[in-house]
């Protein structure tokens, strides 16, 4: 099965927690490929996909304009079907990460994706639309990885269930 994560980063933040969550997706006999919006996408690899994740930094309480625009312009990765799951790094708690990754799963739903969430039902860490790395909330970046990989690790499971 194979899978990928397709993310924004501008000062290297929402890379390192896109790295975190291909960590947790590897403990399973899946292929996982990163992918930045800054590099060129292999289109065959994405349309060959069970699940794609996207990544944003937070802006203005939204995605980043990039991301955006990428999922309302693309026309060559089909989406329909696949599992999706979204991503945010802020800087701090009330800066609209909530919004940003909310903003993404609406257009994942419009493009026919099936957003992932593992809920409460998982247990703890508890990751309702996704999860969040904080960069200037003490050591909340460095935390929050551990919850990025975890959240690799259920997609996997999702996705195999599912596929």
């Amino acid at each position: 099965m194979k899978l990928a994560i397709i993310y924004y980063s501008h000062g290297g933040h929402t890379k390192k927690m896109a790295e975190c969550i291909a960590q947790g997706m590897s403990v399973s006999p899946v292929e996982v490929r990163l992918f930045s919006l800054d590099e060129e996408l292999d289109v065959a690899y994405l349309n060959d996909c069970a699940g794609i994740i996207f990544g944003t930094p937070t802006y203005l309480a939204t995605a980043h304009w990039r991301v955006l625009e990428w999922l309302t312009t693309n026309h060559s990765v089909k989406l329909a079907g696949k599992l999706g799951g979204c991503f945010a790094t802020a800087h701090y708690a009330q800066g609209g990460s909530d919004s940003a990754i909310m903003s993404l799963a609406g257009i994942l739903l419009t493009k026919g994706m099936l957003v992932y969430s593992g809920g409460s039902a998982l247990g703890k860490p508890f990751i309702h639309h996704g999860p969040v790395a904080l960069d200037a909330v003490g050591n909340h970046f460095e935390e929050a990885q551990e919850m990025f990989t975890i959240f690799g690790e259920r997609f996997v499971e999702k996705a195999l269930e599912l596929f």
